[in-house]
């Protein structure tokens, strides 16, 4: 069968991240969801996104197709309805539709498709904040996933542990001289990943593969460190996707940050607001701010955006895609795409000194800025222009 996963109606809830990105490609507990999805189809999937996206993830149809939406988490009693549609047969959950058959070829109307309901209880993906308020979740999953039938590496003799039945050390990681306390929820340690002296980690908690926890850092569950995520200071509830750094001492809270971030020394965001009321985040597809019902929301961080020392965000703050933040004070609680400067005003940051930046950071991590990510960001660029005040 060929799997195809579909962005759904919940991609402009979840910009800017799925501006860079299939909603498939989100991270959330140890694995992105793509990864979550061929874990259980045992198969590779393809996409159906945005156009300017296909380039780097194209749709890939046979005869037979299953569409499965993204915004979805699987599980197994979900993988085993889906698998047994029928031709012209459509799974729905709560008014919504999470996956579909469909022959020869088509990918046209499913309105007049048989309609057969989901009764269980799923995880959605479906606005920015889920990915850390629905993390602890996800990691538990995951975690269940991964080490079913597996036994983990020996945990060194020097850690302080708690309910290390919980803790699962993948090979080739170093965790030394740490405490490490899975009661309130498992450790996942991916390959060759490192946790330095002096760390203090509660779980739920995932460093995936060849991550990095500095000296001394403090991390709260539910939080996952991705691939090639250097991480360090005190870091609660938060997720970063890959190849992003904050590993400097500061505060990160409730917070999401896509690739290629970094956040500067002593920076730190607010997850809490002085009157302890509710949040509102930015939400490109309304084009205001969303209640958000959460009264702990801190930081959502687009791609490739940066901040300097000292940086402070105020509570509930977005920031899109390619921003550079620096200078004292707090910047606004949205900061559009390509923005350059901080409370003081911003400059529209141009395409090719963008191009120049991104190459550099990437090739340190031996990745090479290829020919479809430019024309990714430059689509993001045009489309968020509207946005920026230059």
């Amino acid at each position: 069968m060929n799997y195809i996963l579909f962005d759904g109606p919940s991609r402009k809830d979840l910009l800017p991240l799925t501006f860079t990105r299939p909603v498939a490609d989100i991270r959330v507990g140890i694995l992105t969801i793509r990864e979550k999805w061929e874990n259980f189809l045992k198969t590779e999937t393809s996409t159906k996104t945005e156009d300017y996206l296909s380039g780097k993830w194209p749709l890939k149809l046979d005869k037979a197709n299953v569409y499965i939406s993204a915004s979805f988490i699987p599980c197994q009693e979900l993988v085993d309805k889906i698998n047994s549609l029928g031709a012209n047969q459509k799974l729905q959950y709560k008014g919504e539709t999470v996956a579909y058959f469909q022959e020869d070829s088509n990918d046209g109307d499913i309105s007049e498709f048989d309609s057969i309901d989901y009764t269980g209880d799923l995880i959605t993906i479906e606005n920015t904040w889920d990915i850390f308020s629905k993390n602890g979740e996800a990691i538990q999953q995951d975690f269940d996933q991964l080490t079913k039938g597996r036994k983990s590496q020996e945990i060194d003799a020097s850690n302080f542990t708690k309910d290390s039945h919980n803790i699962f050390i993948e090979d080739g990681a170093v965790v030394e001289n740490c405490s490490l306390n899975a009661s309130s929820g498992p450790i996942y340690i991916g390959k060759n990943a490192q946790i330095m002296e002096g760390s203090l980690v509660r779980g739920p908690f995932a460093l995936c593969e060849s991550g990095t926890v500095k000296l001394g850092a403090k991390i709260y569950g539910p939080t996952t460190i991705g691939p090639n995520c250097k991480a360090g200071g005190e870091i609660n509830n938060s997720v970063m996707f890959e190849n992003s750094s904050k590993g400097h001492d500061g505060f990160l809270g409730n917070s999401v940050l896509g690739e290629w971030c970094n956040i500067g020394a002593d920076s730190n965001n607010s997850n809490l607001k002085n009157n302890y009321a509710p949040v509102r985040l930015w939400n490109y597809n309304t084009e205001n701010f969303a209640k958000t019902g959460l009264q702990f929301c801190g930081l959502i961080m687009g791609d490739h955006s940066k901040c300097g020392i000292n940086t402070m965000f105020n509570t509930g703050t977005v920031v899109g895609v390619s921003a550079n933040i620096f200078g004292s004070g707090f910047p606004r609680n949205f900061i559009p795409s390509f923005s350059w400067g901080g409370s003081a005003g911003t400059s529209t940051y141009k395409l090719n000194k963008v191009f120049e930046t991104a190459e550099i950071v990437m090739k340190r991590r031996n990745v090479d800025l290829g020919e479809e990510d430019k024309k990714i960001l430059e689509a993001v660029f045009e489309y968020t222009s509207k946005w920026r005040r230059d």
